[in-house]
């Protein structure tokens, strides 16, 4: 029978510009996913986001010859987490580390931090088969993004998150238990097993997306099977904070790093004493150099990998360039001690710059073969199917070929792939997926990932999709909602970023790390006849939790008792959690944003995917699938406010519900949005414009009590024009005006990040301001304080920071005992009632968190952290 059209919910990455050096190395471009299998396109935007991935050019392009044409197609979500943490000017290295020092000073307020996400989360939940959802997707069981895998052959695993640190298991996966949390970074890069058995580790993610942040340098555990990184193991100086590390490679005594600050070098032998800077090609824009403080100095020094010849270890290729392309990218080598751009001779491997981006190099075990991904800046900007230029192997087991192309994407894409339609095909976000690793035991058995992950037995001659993107346009998946799974096999989760082959009682698996969590399967593990992988294994079983939240939302399991807690994560939809789960699902797909969640029926939820896609649901999306034969059995329900359509909301929008009326609904874009039809709302037209706060500007963050409403705003929102304001009004449409906020004032000029509003006086309400003071902000009027008050309605504003450490912070809530809770980018901080100062809340590691919650009855404060799942405190134990 025909196939109904549905509405999936794509796997998005949130990719996105900047320019300091906080957030690694800022991309624009938010990517778009294949349309639909069964025919329909996800709620009007999805050809915008096809846009804005093949219109990925950095600020500083804009106007140029590479990319002035690209201008307007730069991501909606270019101010979303990167830009709030910089804009309006570049920050200077060590901001975060400073400010971790004095957080981790403060007086405790008291309580304890438990999380309440370490367990398993089903991606695939027979519960959740709703309209909306990606259950039966084949993702099966997932966690946080991972950016690094690493194992030897004593089943002993190591995976890098984006934003919750590193996890070790003994046992060949599973079992995890995290080895990082004593650092100021918990943002993973590089993992690598040098020669000795030590685990270095390369703080700062480089895959420069929108929510990665910058590390603090590299670390060596020198006894991995046991103990955790400790601060006083850094490799060198303080050269490398405030960076990215791409890879991390070893030859000769000397340990190589590819960084967002250029190539360096280290011994091995001795960690002490100050990295090496091999090579920079524009050394003026590093830190200390004449055009440091340009914009465009992060995307200036950007190095992606290091091959070494085996067979001489002085002769050295760097791969060195911006995805997005520049002049200086190109792979180059030393010619009598020169470092020199290589023009010719590789062969199919490309020279010239404007085909050389983000690139991957992996060597055999005997030094035979060197395989390369290489990403081309000219597709990226040109070609709306694929940004990849191919992979190739050089023969001679030499860095300097010649290479010969073994894949590009139509090919990939015939190897039954998930990704044939046009628009959306292997290699389309190459410069965000790649790794490679060949078989220690044959050189021409290699995996290589980029959305999904392939393998070649014969050196490239041919090759098989063995991780699809998902299993949705195969026969093998079934429609019928009694098996709905059908025939198809566990695949992985999409968007792959970490590799590692290694052994578990005597048998060898190879290790993926994605956006997902960790996958592994035999190295010689089976096929079915379209050449999927038949043994994959989800590694996420709950005890490895790097959930990256962006939203929390709390209410009372009217079925079940106790709670449900749901929330928006990236990549990995909403996650739902009911009172009597041992479990969780996932009731909504794609990237999840922020959440409504009706205190007195926790399955009364309102989930933003991206630009303001609300869906609705009041049964917590619960479905066995039927609404595919019967349409009217859908529980779920599209209400996007018309700024959707429009793409004038940020990749994240905020919406909130009034505090006195969680009837009344208020959603932020160009436009003040209010619906009073609660959760029963059913469409996007119920939306009323009350105010528009004008063009090119857009809502930061909203909230309302009694009517009265507070609004945020950015526009420009990056750091080649930033401006911010606040506009107040109310529900009804009146009333509304623009607060006077002068660059030079008492609140800075930088992000608006949240708003607390006090229940008993609307008047009286509290801000939250994003990015660093005029210490490390070199920006107009960047100026001083995190945290304002306002008793008359907004007019006038007090700096009531005192000795809060100079974070970032996210939002904040007024708690029952009529304390203050604000979020930062690291950690919780209170302020007691009738207090002044500030107390960091219990003890968690250095990650963000955007945004907190409090339980229907008030006793519990919920903490969405982007990198460790959700976490609780009792306000009680406040003091």
């Amino acid at each position: 029978m025909p196939v109904p059209p549905r509405r999936r919910r794509w796997f998005t990455v949130c990719a996105l510009t900047a320019s300091a050096a906080l957030v690694a190395i800022p991309a624009s471009g938010a990517s778009g996913r294949p349309p639909s299998p069964f025919g329909a396109r996800v709620l009007g935007h999805l050809a915008k986001e096809r846009e804005q991935s093949v219109g990925a050019v950095s600020p500083h392009e804009a106007g140029d010859d590479r990319g002035g044409n690209e201008a307007d197609e730069i991501a909606e979500g270019a101010d979303q987490y990167a830009e709030a943490r910089t804009s309006p000017g570049v920050v200077a290295p060590g901001a975060y580390g400073a400010a971790w020092k004095n957080l981790t000073t403060l007086r405790s307020a008291g309580g304890s931090w438990r999380n309440i996400t370490d367990l398993p989360y089903n991606s695939d939940d027979p519960r959740y088969r709703d309209i909306d959802s990606n259950s039966s997707g084949g993702s099966g069981d997932v966690t946080g993004r991972m950016a690094a895998i690493a194992a030897d052959d004593d089943g002993y695993v190591y995976a890098g998150s984006a934003g919750g640190g590193v996890w070790r298991s003994r046992s060949g996966g599973g079992h995890w238990q995290p080895i990082s949390d004593r650092l100021p970074a918990q943002s993973t890069g590089a993992l690598a097993l040098d020669g000795t058995g030590r685990l270095w580790l390369g703080t700062g993610e480089a895959t420069t997306n929108s929510d990665a942040h910058l590390g603090s340098g590299v670390y060596v555990l020198d006894h991995p099977h046991q103990g955790t990184f400790s601060p006083r193991r850094r490799v060198g100086g303080d050269e490398l904070e405030s960076t990215t590390i791409h890879e991390l490679r070893f030859a000769g005594g000397t340990v190589w790093a590819a960084t967002s600050k250029g190539v360096w070098s280290h011994s091995t032998r001795q960690l002490n004493g100050p990295w090496k800077l091999e090579f920079a090609p524009n050394p003026g824009y590093l830190p200390g150099g004449s055009q440091a403080d340009d914009p465009a100095a992060p995307y200036k020094n950007i190095a992606n990998d290091i091959a070494v010849d085996p067979k001489d270890p002085s002769k050295v290729v760097l791969a060195v360039g911006w995805r997005s392309g520049d002049d200086y990218n190109g792979f180059y080598t030393r010619v009598r001690g020169t470092w020199t751009r290589i023009s010719s001779g590789l062969g199919d491997l490309p020279a010239d710059a404007d085909d050389v981006g983000s690139v991957t190099f992996a060597r055999s075990a005997d030094g035979s073969r060197y395989y390369a991904i290489d990403q081309s800046p000219k597709q990226l900007s040109t070609n709306p199917d694929s940004g990849l230029e191919g992979i190739y192997v050089s023969k001679s087991g030499s860095p300097s070929g010649p290479w010969t192309k073994i894949a590009d994407y139509k090919g990939l894409a015939a190897d039954n792939s998930a990704l044939t339609t046009a628009g959306y095909m292997p290699g389309v976000q190459a410069w965000y997926n790649q790794f490679l690793a060949v078989d220690p035991a044959d050189p021409q058995h290699v995996y290589a990932g980029l959305e999904e992950v392939y393998e070649t037995k014969d050196g490239g001659t041919t090759w098989s999709t063995v991780g699809p993107y998902w299993n949705f346009p195969f026969s093998c998946w079934k429609i019928d909602p009694a098996e709905q799974t059908g025939d198809c096999h566990q695949t992985t989760h999409s968007d792959q970023h970490g590799v590692a082959i290694g052994s578990y009682h005597g048998r060898s698996y190879v290790y993926v790390g994605n956006d997902g969590g960790v996958y592994k399967r035999p190295v010689n593990g089976t096929q079915d006849a379209s050449g999927h992988a038949t043994d994959w294994t989800s590694l996420n079983d709950g005890t490895i939790d790097t959930l990256q939240y962006y939203s929390v939302g709390i209410g009372k399991d009217l079925e079940h008792g106790g709670v449900s807690v749901t929330g928006g994560l990236q990549d990995n939809g909403q996650s739902v959690l009911r009172g009597n789960d041992t479990v969780m699902g996932s009731d909504f797909g794609g990237d999840g944003g922020d959440t409504l969640t009706d205190p007195a029926n926790g399955c009364d939820i309102a989930q933003e995917y991206v630009y303001l896609a609300v869906q609705v649901t009041q049964n917590c999306a619960v479905n066995d699938g039927s609404w595919s034969t019967d349409p009217t059995k859908a529980t779920s329900y599209s209400v996007a406010p018309p700024d959707n359509a429009t793409s004038e909301a940020r990749f994240i929008a905020p919406l909130s519900t009034d505090l006195k009326n969680g009837n009344t609904w208020i959603a932020g874009g160009r436009h003040i949005w209010v619906q009073t039809h609660g959760y029963a709302i059913r469409s996007g037209a119920e939306w009323t414009s009350v105010h528009d706060l004008g063009v090119g500007r857009t809502a930061t963050a909203v909230a309302a009590s009694g009517g009265k409403i507070y609004a945020a705003w950015c526009g420009p929102c990056n750091n080649q024009g930033f401006a911010r304001g606040i506009a107040v009004g109310n529900a009804d449409g009146t009333g509304w005006h623009d607060i006077n906020l002068p660059v030079d004032g008492t609140v800075p000029n930088r992000y608006l990040s949240g708003f607390a509003v006090d229940p008993h006086n609307a008047d009286h309400v509290y801000l939250t301001v994003s990015g660093f003071s005029r210490a490390w902000t070199e920006g107009p009027g960047a100026g001083v304080g995190h945290v304002f008050e306002s008793t008359d309605g907004g007019t006038t504003w007090k700096d009531i920071s005192a000795n809060l450490p100079d974070v970032p912070t996210d939002s904040a809530l007024l708690t029952a005992d009529g304390g203050l809770a604000v979020a930062t980018d690291l950690g919780v901080v209170y302020r007691a009632p009738g207090g002044t100062a500030w107390q960091r809340i219990g003890t968690l590691p250095a990650v963000a968190v955007l945004q907190l919650k409090a339980s229907p009855d008030g006793s519990t404060l919920y903490a969405a952290t982007h990198g460790r799942g959700i976490y609780t405190v009792k306000v009680h134990d406040l003091r």
